[in-house]
């Protein structure tokens, strides 16, 4: 933990319940390249297990209560405003330290969501047991599944003119992307709409394949460990990732083709910005060696992203 990182905890006054508005007052302000280390919660009441051995975070039920509410069903901590940040500029959010808070998750088969609904008509909720120390969930049918945490949704506020926007889309302002490669040791960058970008993150994920596909991930509460800084230098139209080994695309659209196209497109302007190649270079370049993945098929806009190893490029 870096000795000037900012604490902020997951109250019912600094958690949005499924809403991103570039209306909604920041909770604080920091300076660019400032780190956070912020604390998240995530499930309904509904989803919250008995008692009997599993940890209920103490501000779970107050957030419940008393959180200003909007359509979707993600608690978001923030937004945060990063100062010097202003429409046109990019929001570089390294992913410093993910940490798990409770023992315990959850995940849902919810009627007509997922990805072939028609073949699971029936509500399901399962509590998983966490093991906080080994970092595994134990399985309902047996067996530990190792956990690889991170957000399902980090972004900044939207566009003004959008208004209120649901957490449930993901878009152009990062959202519900459920990215599982999003994970500690990454850094994503976000477009800015906003005076001070305004930050927010949630929907922690213990763990998720690529697709997400019966509706949610090993939902549960995390801390993220994250710096905050103005990057003056890019411009971006949607958010873009780099993990140490990686070069991260992504796109979304309720048309899974789409979507590929918005992140292989993007993977090709970026591979022109680092390399100088021509598009066709890098279109070839990227049917070399590029992977496409099926991001999530959930989330009403699907999502897809391109992955370039940074090897390639020297």
């Amino acid at each position: 933990m870096g000795n000037d990182a900012i604490k902020i905890a997951a109250t019912p006054q600094s958690v949005k319940w499924g809403f991103f508005d570039a209306s909604t007052p920041s909770i604080t302000s920091v300076a660019s390249g400032t780190e956070v280390i912020i604390d998240t919660v995530s499930g309904d009441a509904a989803y919250l297990p008995s008692d009997d051995g599993f940890e209920i975070l103490p501000e779970h039920r107050p957030i419940l209560k008393e959180a200003e509410r909007g359509a979707g069903p993600h608690f978001l901590t923030g937004p945060i405003n990063v100062d010097g940040a202003e429409p046109g500029d990019v929001l570089a959010v390294d992913i410093l330290d993910i940490t798990l808070r409770q023992n315990w998750g959850f995940n849902l088969i919810i009627p007509l969501q997922g990805t072939i609904p028609d073949d699971f008509p029936d509500f399901i909720l399962k509590i998983l047991p966490i093991d906080k120390q080994a970092k595994t969930v134990t399985l309902p049918w047996g067996g530990k599944l190792a956990l690889s945490p991170f957000f399902g949704v980090m972004g900044v506020a939207p566009p003004p003119n959008w208004g209120r926007i649901t957490s449930v889309i993901p878009r152009t302002m990062g959202g519900n992307m459920d990215n599982k490669e999003l994970v500690a040791g990454t850094t994503v960058y976000f477009p800015v709409y906003n005076k001070g970008a305004q930050f927010s993150v949630g929907d922690g994920h213990g763990v998720q394949g690529d697709g997400e596909v019966c509706i949610t991930a090993l939902e549960t509460a995390l801390t993220g460990h994250f710096r905050l800084s103005v990057r003056k230098d890019m411009e971006l139209t949607a958010p873009r990732a780099e993990t140490p080994t990686h070069y991260i695309t992504m796109g979304f659209d309720e048309d899974l083709d789409d979507a590929v196209r918005q992140a292989l497109r993007d993977m090709i302007r970026w591979i022109g910005e680092l390399r100088g190649l021509s598009k066709t270079d890098a279109y070839t370049l990227c049917s070399l060696a590029a992977d496409l993945h099926v991001t999530q098929m959930v989330n009403m806009a699907k999502g897809a992203h391109c992955m370039l190893p940074k090897s390639i490029l020297g």
